[in-house]
């Protein structure tokens, strides 16, 4: 394992959008968002193969036995890119049973991250209420696609509902589904992860493009972390996922642990498969085991930026 200090000039920047003490705005529109690390807590990781990873996470205490004994803290982990050879040749070469551990323990932690930014925003919305800071609440409406004006109680009720988490769960169970556990075209070319269609922004052109449906692309990103943070938006936002935030509301409302298998069956619009597609996550929840991914939490420290060797 090659370890490189943070204390080293950074090779590759910060995959979010950061805030330290006011906010801050993306080339879009403003962005509420995380605090930034200190660089003293971050460390870059380059990998050399799953070998190496493996002994990565062993070292950390990171493994199947601690989680199987109830351990719920995890590293904070950042894969900065899909590697290209996990498509090509690394995932092919091992047993089912490690490349589900693989896939899970490195992209799972992303999923946790996406939420902790979802936390902060709602924690921001309520110190705005508190304090009437029309701007702040504005700032969350952009960000949240709500048209109305900030001093209409419309915006804020909209913007309650929509601030909210994902259970990691349904979100892990969807994103091995979607990328073919990473190792889907759109994964290794563009960090695709959930199969999500755009018609203007950076994507790939899919081989069987259907041209009845229009010029549509799979959205590409930076990062699997941009992937993560696109797909919590869309279910949080999309009117294909009214009934998601609705049951989500009323499972919060009546202090019921949000449940990925209970949640999965309000997602029969995210693809033509419909009850199909529900069952199938279901399926990959209950056989992975992956209700248990809903109590973890990230420490506090450090940052482990994980760069694939050759990306």
């Amino acid at each position: 394992m090659h370890y490189i200090s943070s204390r080293h000039k950074l090779g590759a920047t910060i995959i979010f959008a950061l805030l330290a003490s006011s906010f801050v705005a993306n080339l879009a529109h403003a962005d509420i968002t995380l605090p930034v690390p200190k660089k003293s807590d971050v460390i870059r990781v380059e990998l050399h193969g799953y070998e190496q990873l493996e002994k990565f996470f062993n070292d950390l205490g990171y493994t199947p036995e601690a989680w199987d004994a109830g351990e719920r803290t995890i590293p904070r982990l950042f894969l900065q890119t899909i590697p290209s050879a996990w498509r090509d040749e690394i995932a092919d070469q091992l047993t089912v049973t490690a490349k589900k551990r693989i896939f899970f323990r490195t992209l799972g932690p992303l999923t946790v991250l996406a939420n902790d930014e979802i936390a902060f925003q709602q924690q921001a919305l309520k110190t705005a209420i508190s304090n009437n800071d029309s701007a702040v609440i504005a700032e969350l409406a952009t960000q949240y696609r709500i048209n109305t004006d900030a001093d209409d109680p419309a915006t804020i009720t909209e913007l309650q509902s929509r601030i909210g988490p994902i259970p990691p769960s349904l979100a892990m169970a969807q994103m091995a589904i979607e990328s073919g556990w990473g190792t889907s075209r759109f994964a290794a070319a563009g960090n695709a992860l959930f199969g999500q269609w755009t018609y203007d922004g950076e994507g790939i052109t899919p081989e069987e493009q259907r041209t009845h449906l229009g010029d549509y692309k799979i959205a590409a990103f930076k990062s699997p972390f941009g992937s993560v943070r696109a797909y919590m938006m869309n279910l949080n936002t999309g009117s294909a996922y009214q009934e998601f935030r609705d049951l989500r509301a009323k499972m919060l409302a009546n202090n019921e642990p949000l449940s990925g298998m209970i949640l999965a069956e309000t997602l029969t619009r995210y693809s033509e498969r419909g009850h199909v597609y529900t069952e199938e996550i279901q399926a990959v929840i209950r056989q992975n085991k992956l209700v248990h991914a809903d109590d973890a939490v990230l420490e506090e420290s450090p940052y482990y930026h994980l760069i694939p060797e050759g990306e």
